[in-house]
């Protein structure tokens, strides 16, 4: 019989299309879902950014192969730069140090593919996202769950890594501000993760994706802006996914060492002609244009983080505030404790109709909690509020 291959039998199933199956089997009750399920932004691209794309569409020359050393692809390398520069104070060699990748998400589970062994650790922070994890098990090596709790501020704690795992580990990755977790760290977090990877053939690979959503203040800091980062192997992932609305546009890079980002870019050559051109040219004007798009962005997210924690507080669900990210982490109030967050998940989508993600989905440590995505308009998380208050009144 036909099988696919054994480290594809080794994955879990995949965490939305969980999701997806309990929005389906709703539907077919007749149910009127409010999704807060996946973090899918709902706003949508800037206008002057989707204008330029029109634009871009319209020209041949784009319609063909994309290409390392063609002009709209050094001018994507460039705005990349500028952009680090501009946002953390970073210079970046654009033909060396950026490599525009087809979405994050891609560039992290090729990054695995590109490195690991089937003898080699990919130590992964536990929860996370998905393909943090899933990367090193499709590309055959190792996972090593590193778990982060509330006793630890959802950090990992160097000191504590058994030491004949990490001699084993080839990549170690984290991702602050945090998806599911939402938490965040200082500069000095990531002095400790570079002052611990000296010395050491590992990767130390960030992913930033929500560095730009962040509130009360707080900045999200880079990797790079940690001393020696630049003579470590360090390599850091962002995109326009959620900075700018252009989820499915499919846009992204890494940026550091040369030689991984070398590595990687040659694994993406055997799989990929890299991004549509016009693509690239509105993400050129994304970058280096009037930033006031992600300020006004970041301000509608403040709102609804605001309403949605206070409508929590007030059932008597007592979830942390978060500084970043669009997403609220919430431990499964106590009377219902005795389920699994995929049971709690499918009783809000049965008894509410609000769509949630199991913590489960985001690797085990994530178990417990359930993540809501403030991806809909505030009315509809007014109304999710009312709907999840009659759930939580239910006599245990």
């Amino acid at each position: 019989m036909l099988s696919e291959a054994n480290r594809m039998k080794r994955l879990p199933l995949y965490l939305f299309t969980i999701i997806d199956q309990l929005k389906e089997q709703a539907k077919a009750r007749g149910q009127d879902l409010i999704d807060l399920g996946m973090g899918n932004p709902d706003l949508p691209s800037p206008p002057h950014v989707v204008e330029a794309l029109a634009a871009a569409v319209r020209k041949p020359e784009n319609h063909r192969y994309s290409r390392p050393y063609g002009d709209v692809e050094k001018g994507l390398r460039k705005a990349i730069a500028q952009w680090y520069d501009q946002r953390f104070g970073v210079k970046l060699d654009p033909e060396t140090e950026v490599l525009p990748l087809i979405g994050s998400k891609e560039g992290i589970a090729h990054l695995s593919l590109a490195f690991l062994n089937n003898d080699d650790i990919g130590m992964v922070t536990s929860p996370n996202y998905p393909v943090h994890a899933n990367g090193v098990i499709m590309a055959g090596g190792i996972l090593c769950n590193i778990p982060l709790g509330p006793e630890n501020n959802f950090r990992p704690n160097f000191a504590t890594l058994n030491r004949d795992l990490v001699k084993m580990t080839k990549i170690f990755l984290v991702s602050y501000p945090h998806n599911p977790t939402t938490a965040t760290v200082d500069l000095d977090f990531y002095q400790e993760l570079v002052d611990w990877g000296k010395g050491k053939d590992i990767i130390l690979c960030s992913d930033i994706a929500y560095s730009d959503i962040v509130f009360d203040g707080y900045k999200a800091p880079s990797i790079f802006q940690a001393k020696g980062a630049k003579d470590a192997y360090c390599v850091e992932f962002h995109t326009c996914s959620k900075s700018y609305n252009m989820a499915g546009w499919r846009i992204a890079w890494a940026v550091g060492h040369p030689e991984i980002l070398k590595s990687l870019a040659k694994t993406k050559s055997y799989i990929d002609f890299g991004i549509f051109r016009a693509i690239q040219e509105a993400t050129i004007l994304a970058l280096t244009g009037p930033q006031d798009y992600v300020k006004d962005l970041v301000e509608t997210y403040r709102k609804r983080r605001d309403l949605f924690v206070k409508g929590l507080h007030e059932m008597g669900w007592n979830v942390p505030i978060p500084k970043a990210t669009f997403y609220i982490w919430a431990h499964i109030p106590p009377k219902f404790q005795g389920l699994t967050s995929l049971e709690f998940s499918t009783l809000l989508v049965r008894e509410a109709g609000v769509v949630t993600a199991p913590g489960t989905g985001f690797g085990e440590y994530g178990e417990g909690y359930v993540r809501f995505a403030l991806v809909e308009p505030e009315p509809r998380l007014k109304e999710a509020l009312d709907r999840i208050r009659k759930v939580l009144a239910i006599s245990s």
